[in-house]
């Protein structure tokens, strides 16, 4: 009962024509539609529901919203009191507002972003069908990423004006939604002020991440790879089709997860992440990371902060 995974993100790009170069050609995704407002939806070849990621065509950059699919139909009424319970206003959605998907609810997370759970989306299934299926495709292009893996969005943190959207968004994940808090990181003198939190509902490291930062906002979705020999040939991918890389590849303490960051066209980050880094159970205690390490933490080979990685995301819902 209650949330399942990572459903989808809606992501804002300047120049359409070059961001499905990007998210196709590059990548690997596969478009499976368009529609009359421009939108183009996107799928990982071993993702089996309509799309993961929505295209929207825009004048900025950034995140519209984010989406998480339940289990059973019921869960959004069960869900939507819980949410409602702990003071956030929700509305319903009717079935299709959501293109592809039944009936759903939207609310905005203590951090301001809007979020959306469903039950149901249009199933079009995996590239490979479910019946003796060869372990991957034929014709993938690109660095031919599996699935939309997780999100990572940036939160307000000014613990000196008593503001932690970090800490509240977290709190809210947990009690409303059900969420296991897997890592944290802890600053301040005492270490008692919660500035990124990583959650998950399955038994990977984290389906959801935040961080602080001075104003909400988008700072990566990521893709999921298998091992780390598929991060580095996803990054030479990168190379040849001349994306401005961020960070070339390199491992996470935090998630222990094999990575690599890069932007699309209009500047949104993304990320391509490989490994299970560790198996995610209900009674696996917290990891945290205290902001003397923190470097360790975000880039365990080279334990250097870069300030562009954290200060540089696309703000704004």
């Amino acid at each position: 009962m209650g949330v399942m995974r990572i459903g989808h993100i809606n992501i804002r790009v300047l120049d359409m024509e070059a961001a499905l170069h990007h998210y196709v050609k590059v990548l690997g995704l596969q478009q499976t539609d368009t529609d009359a407002a421009g939108n183009a939806y996107l799928k990982g070849w071993d993702e089996w529901d309509k799309y993961s990621v929505m295209l929207t065509p825009a004048d900025r950059a950034g995140m519209n919203h984010i989406a998480y699919k339940v289990e059973n139909d019921a869960d959004l009424d069960t869900l939507g009191k819980r949410i409602r319970d702990y003071g956030i206003a929700v509305e319903a959605v009717a079935a299709g507002e959501l293109p592809g998907c039944g009936r759903a609810i939207r609310f905005r997370l203590p951090s301001g972003h809007l979020m959306y759970l469903y039950a149901e989306k249009e199933f079009v299934g995996k590239a490979v069908g479910t019946t003796n299926p060869d372990p991957w495709p034929d014709g993938l292009h690109g660095a031919g990423v599996h699935w939309l893996d997780h999100a990572l969005l940036m939160c307000e943190l000014h613990p000196e004006q008593g503001v932690n959207k970090v800490a509240e968004s977290t709190n809210f994940m947990q009690e409303a939604l059900g969420f296991k808090l897997t890592e944290q990181v802890m600053v301040g003198p005492d270490n008692d002020i919660q500035a990124a939190a990583w959650l998950a509902r399955t038994t990977t490291p984290h389906d959801i991440a935040f961080v602080g930062g001075p104003v909400m906002g988008l700072h990566h979705c990521a893709f999921f790879l298998d091992e780390w020999a598929d991060v580095l040939k996803a990054a030479d991918v990168l190379a040849k089709n001349k994306v401005r890389i961020d960070v070339t590849p390199q491992r996470h303490g935090i998630t222990r997860g094999t990575t690599s960051y890069f932007f699309d066209p209009s500047g949104n980050r993304n990320e391509t992440f490989a490994g299970l880094g560790y198996l995610t159970q209900p009674d696996m205690p917290v990891v945290t990371w205290t902001e003397d390490n923190l470097a360790s933490g975000i880039f365990y080979h080279t334990g250097e902060l870069n300030e562009a990685f954290t200060d540089v995301y696309t703000e704004g819902a």
